[in-house]
C-alpha cells in the first residue's frame, strides 16, 4: 500500500509536472515535501534534457525544413528533463500568450518558448517587458504595423484585454494611446529579400517611428514608451 507522502508526492507532479513514472517517485520518497518543492522551484539545480540524444533518435529533426521540428523537440524535452516545473510553466505561458504556426515561423515560436522557459517562473513585469519584444507575438499581433502615423491596436488591446487588466478596466482610448506607446516596436527578418510570409528573428526599435507625442493612458500623461505603459499597468 503507498504511503501518503507517497501519494501526495505523485499528485504534486501531476500537478508541478507532467506526472512521474514508479521509479522517480519512489526516489523522491527518500526527501521530504518541502524538499522537493523547493527543487521544483529551483531548475538550474536540476538536469536538463540532452538534446543530443533526441537528435541521436531523430536525426531528421535537426532541420528547419521537417514541419514539426520545433513540436517533436519541445514534447521530447518535456518528457525527459527534469526541470518538471519549469517545463509546465513554459507550456502554460505557451497556452496565456497564444500564438501558432499557422501564421509565425517555428523558429521564431521556439525561441518564444525559450523565453517562456527562461522567464515562466519570475517577474510578471519582466516576462511582459520580454513579451512585447518578441519577434513572434509582434507578429502574432501585428506590431511591425504599428506606426506613429498609423497605430495598429492589435498589441495593446490584447496586451490590455488578455494579458492583463481585463475587460472592464480600460477604455478604447486607452487602447489607442497604448498602441501609440508601442510604436517603433517591431523585429528583423531571420532572411533578407524574402517579404512574404517574414520569419522574424530578433526585436528591433525603431525610433524614427515612434510617437513622441503626449499621451494619457489610465489617467497617467507623459511621453510615453511601451515600458513606461507596461510599469502604469502593473500599478493598477
Amino acid at each position: 500500500m503507498k504511503s501518503d507522502l507517497y501519494n501526495s508526492i505523485s499528485h504534486l507532479m501531476r500537478r508541478a509536472g507532467f506526472g512521474s513514472s514508479h521509479q522517480l517517485l519512489e526516489s523522491l520518497s527518500l526527501k521530504s515535501y518541502e524538499e522537493i518543492v523547493e527543487q521544483l522551484l529551483d531548475p538550474e539545480s536540476q538536469p536538463d534534457y540532452d538534446e543530443l540524444t533526441f537528435f541521436r533518435y531523430h536525426p531528421m529533426a535537426n532541420t528547419e525544413y521537417l514541419l514539426r521540428h520545433s513540436q517533436l523537440n519541445w514534447m521530447y524535452r518535456m518528457t525527459n528533463s527534469q526541470r518538471h516545473l519549469q517545463e509546465k510553466m513554459a507550456l502554460f505561458w505557451h497556452y496565456v500568450f497564444a500564438t501558432a504556426t499557422s501564421k509565425v515561423s517555428q523558429r521564431a515560436i521556439k525561441s518564444q518558448i525559450d523565453m517562456f522557459r527562461a522567464h515562466g517562473m519570475g517577474n510578471y513585469r519582466t516576462l511582459l517587458l520580454e513579451l512585447a519584444k518578441d519577434p513572434a507575438m509582434i507578429y502574432w499581433l501585428d506590431n511591425q504595423e504599428n506606426h506613429k502615423d498609423e497605430p495598429n491596436e492589435n498589441w495593446g488591446r490584447e496586451l490590455l484585454e488578455l494579458f492583463s487588466l481585463g475587460v472592464g478596466h480600460y477604455t478604447e482610448k486607452d487602447v489607442f494611446e497604448c498602441a501609440r506607446a508601442f510604436t517603433g516596436w517591431s523585429f528583423i527578418n531571420e532572411y533578407e529579400g524574402i517579404p512574404s510570409p517574414p520569419v522574424p528573428r530578433e526585436f528591433r526599435y525603431y525610433p524614427e517611428d515612434h510617437d513622441n507625442g503626449e499621451k494619457t493612458f489610465l489617467g497617467n500623461t507623459g511621453n510615453f514608451n511601451g515600458e513606461d505603459i507596461i510599469d502604469i499597468i502593473l500599478k493598477q
